[in-house]
């Protein structure tokens, strides 16, 4: 933690006081930025305690996973909404109202007693994680002005992000281990109280916005996101080589997803509350940053997924173990995103997003050549830190590019917009990757076990000879699931370079934003013009 204070007081350095009148920039970040690793270690905090949850309540080894879905889908499905949500009636407000519910949620869940209690905790969950994360977001860009401060301070909220995956390993691992699995949900309950507490007294309110809900939007896109990733995640290919894309509730769910997102599309261009401004997509650079940042969700989501499971099932780690292993990982994470902060001034953001990509390709490319038979230093410590140090890059320019010169009218929306193609990246990943790497490992175990049964060698279920063949198994679709996630790398790379084209001078703050645009009626304003006597903000 005195690391983390020590960036946010970097943050807070000369010109980066707070834009919004915030009197403290470094523990405003250091708000923030704990609320963000709560509400992203949550998924693996529980990943490690699901046997124990399991064995508790009586989930059905289907059942189980919505443990974990049920939050995903809630979080997912309301992320536009809580983004417009802290945009219409105040940051701060929301942040502190998602803070609150979602530790009720918490505590409720911990004290669940039956299977259908506790995934409905994990829904509102989710719908807290929904409100916490773009108001943190867009708090961020209202806190600190662009230019270095802005940029540092990305580098902390978006290390603390994706650090939060191991964090949560080795916290669930210790809170499972020593205490129970009811705590893995108790603990986000203190730490969500005191940084409720925390937020009045070093975050700036921002201005309530004028206008009304978009309800059809909101109904459109709400539901159209919650089908999409409901529709993934329940069409992953399980670990026995079944195959789910062709079931009826997948394919129910992925046809309403389309229609339902081109009907929101469709109101969104007619809307004059929209939801989701159509203008903030009219930008190349910042549609570009929203798309690679998806793509970024999908190989790192299927990284956490693929690696934990092969360190437990093939080599035997313990799940304290497993999250120790990521420690480089988060290492490389931490140094990557304090070089952006030094490099973004000096160089621009392309030259780091295509270093990024590059790297992060290159270390998926290393990866997918594991092996039952290698060991950690070999196979598994150099891929990661690479990845580590190139999605570092890729997630704190990315996030700079996709906020830049949006007007605080629409932060809280454009900040929702990267948690969903996050969210929505993470559950395609899983999706796809899972369904390439489990095809795999089913073929291979039919493979071997024919080729041992001709050569008058049959393995038996539980032998040695059917574990060999489990692992490699294993190993050899995993192997194929990262070559797969290079590719989405890669794809992102290709994205980078023909898309974002970014220059050096609009990241370094010394342009206004560009003028908002006023309701029917009304007269634009432009950064230098007083607001109305009511001190609201006119939106769209």
């Amino acid at each position: 933690m005195s690391d983390i204070r020590s960036e946010t007081a970097r943050a807070a350095a000369p010109g980066g006081a707070a834009a919004a009148g915030g009197p403290r920039p470094g523990l405003a970040l250091l708000v923030l930025a704990t609320a963000q690793l709560m509400v992203v270690l949550d998924a693996t905090i529980v990943n490690v305690a699901l046997p124990h949850i399991q064995r508790a309540l009586g989930f059905s080894g289907t059942n189980l996973e919505w443990v974990v879905n049920a939050y995903a889908l809630a979080f997912g499905g309301l992320l536009l909404l809580g983004g417009r949500a802290g945009d219409l009636l105040g940051r701060r407000k929301m942040f502190i109202a998602g803070l609150l519910l979602f530790s009720a949620a918490s505590l409720a869940g911990g004290f669940a007693s039956s299977q259908a209690f506790l995934l409905t905790a994990r829904a509102v969950q989710g719908a807290g994680g929904a409100l916490v994360a773009p108001a943190a977001l867009a708090l961020i860009t209202t806190t600190f002005p662009e230019g270095p401060p802005r940029t540092r301070a990305f580098g902390v909220y978006a290390a603390m992000s994706i650090a939060g995956g191991a964090i949560g390993l080795i916290g669930g691992g210790l809170l499972t281990t020593y205490a129970s699995w009811r705590w893995v949900l108790f603990v986000n309950v203190p730490i969500g109280a005191v940084v409720a507490l925390a937020a009045p007294r070093v975050l700036a309110e921002t201005p309530r916005g004028r206008g009304r809900f978009d309800l059809p939007g909101a109904i459109t896109g709400t539901g159209g996101i919650a089908a999409l990733v409901y529709g993934l995640v329940s069409a992953a290919t399980s670990p026995d080589g079944v195959s789910h894309w062709g079931d009826a509730k997948v394919l129910a769910s992925l046809t309403a997803a389309v229609v339902l997102l081109a009907a929101f599309a469709v109101i969104e261009t007619r809307s004059p509350n929209a939801l989701l401004p159509v203008r903030l997509l009219r930008d190349r650079n910042r549609t570009g940053a929203y798309l690679s940042y998806a793509g970024v969700g999908i190989f790192i989501f299927g990284m956490f997924f693929f690696l934990t499971v092969f360190m437990q099932a093939v080599w035997g780690y313990s799940a304290l173990k497993t999250g120790v292993a990521y420690l480089p990982f988060t290492a490389a994470l931490f140094t990557g995103a304090g070089a952006v902060a030094q490099l973004v001034p000096r160089i621009g953001a392309r030259p780091l997003l295509l270093a990024g990509s590059a790297a992060s390709t290159g270390g998926l490319y290393w990866l997918s050549r594991i092996s039952e038979h290698a060991t950690y230093a070999s196979a598994v410590l150099g891929p990661t830190m690479v990845i580590g140090a190139g999605a570092a890059l890729l997630f704190v320019t990315l996030s700079l590019v996709a906020l830049n010169r949006v007007p605080e009218a629409d932060s809280g929306v454009a900040s929702s917009l990267l948690n969903t193609g996050q969210q929505a990246g993470g559950s395609i990943g899983l999706a796809v990757l899972g369904t390439v790497a489990w095809t795999v490992v089913s073929n291979s175990i039919h493979a071997q076990a024919a080729h041992a049964a001709r050569a008058g060698h049959p393995a038996h279920p539980g032998g040695p000879p059917a574990a060999a063949i489990y692992d490699h198994a294993l190993a050899t679709g995993f192997g194929r699931g990262f070559l797969v996630a290079a590719g989405i790398a890669l794809l992102t790379l290709i994205i980078n370079l023909a898309v974002i084209r970014v220059r050096r001078t609009d990241l370094a703050g010394a342009q206004p934003p560009p003028a908002v645009p006023a309701e029917p009626g009304t007269a634009a304003m432009t950064p230098g013009q007083p607001k109305p006597a009511t001190g609201e903000t006119p939106i769209p």
